[in-house]
């Protein structure tokens, strides 16, 4: 933690001496009198507990703990500059674009919020959203045609040349209409849902290889009535219409559910639960629109209730 008693004119006026080797040409640098530079300094010497310049022929020069702490203070003030320079090309360059691939379930989850965050912020980005399945949205990434990617971890092989942040995590839920048989004596018991129609996820969607161990740890192999799509707006209206039971990543019915239009059936799901975060390219840096974006994500996924 850094101690509030150091402030930006400190480091300022001792990077100025450390570089002119004088309190007289520093002093003149910074507009400032020869007796405001001494005192600045030694300000920041009690603060630190040494010292960190002494006289000599060639001037003032830095002791050794003068040394050390110019290495770190230089390289501090230099991340600093850069940082305002960037929000101010941000602000001043006119309008950017900032290309986004987002999973179906943070895209209802937690997306809304931050783009309404990103938005007040006044920057002049085009803000597009591309949905899909991970590994096209992945692909794009990796190929530059997308800036970031929000949504699941995805396989390891998948992720090469890609760093993934975590957000929070999420399981995998299975819900049904107000009314739905299931929802009588025995709605805990999973082997039920072969009698009925069943939305389930597709081979591109990267929820599939969880659903398919917890049925196969459940015993049940077979789905007589399986649907397999990733269409949200098919799933939610079907679903609503029929007995079927719509397997799903939470985020994309977590609405549906606290409206009480549709009624997650009280499994034990934790061993679908997997991380949810943003992934980018290692090699590319960020540009202040993507780190502001990111951070707006960041806010957002702390409203994400933790299930337990």
């Amino acid at each position: 933690m850094i101690d509030p008693r150091v402030k930006y004119r400190h480091v300022q006026c001792f990077l100025e001496v450390a570089r002119r080797r004088s309190l007289v040409k520093a002093a003149d640098a910074l507009t400032i009198t020869q007796p405001a530079v001494s005192k600045t300094l030694k300000e920041l010497e009690e603060i630190l507990q040494v010292r960190l310049f002494e006289r000599s022929r060639k001037g003032v020069v830095p002791t050794q703990f003068g040394e050390v702490f110019l290495h770190y203070a230089g390289a501090s003030l230099a991340a600093l500059k850069q940082g305002l320079d960037s929000v101010a090309q941000a602000r001043m360059s006119g309008e950017s674009y900032l290309n986004v691939g987002v999973l179906p379930s943070v895209a209802a989850r937690i997306v809304p919020q931050a783009v309404e965050a990103f938005q007040s912020e006044g920057l002049e980005t085009t803000l597009t959203l591309i949905t899909g399945p991970n590994t096209l949205l992945l692909s794009r990434l990796r190929g530059g045609e997308l800036d970031l990617v929000v949504g699941r971890l995805s396989d390891p092989e998948q992720m090469a040349g890609l760093s993934f942040t975590h957000l929070y995590s999420e399981s995998v839920s299975f819900v049904v209409r107000k009314g739905h048989p299931m929802l009588d004596n025995g709605a805990d018991d999973l082997s039920r849902i072969v009698d009925y129609p069943v939305l389930y996820p597709t081979k591109e969607a990267i929820i599939r290889s969880y659903v398919e161990r917890l049925l196969i740890a459940q015993g049940i192999t077979r789905l007589p009535k399986r649907i397999e799509t990733i269409s949200n707006s098919f799933g939610r209206t079907y679903t609503l219409g029929t007995d079927a039971v719509w397997i799903i990543s939470s985020g994309v019915v977590s609405r549906d559910v606290a409206n009480g239009e549709l009624v997650e059936l009280p499994l034990e799901t934790a061993e679908t639960t997997g991380p949810v975060g943003l992934t980018t390219r290692a090699d590319a840096a960020p540009t202040p629109a993507l780190l502001v974006f990111q951070n707006a994500l960041r806010q957002a996924a702390k409203s994400v209730p933790v299930k337990k």
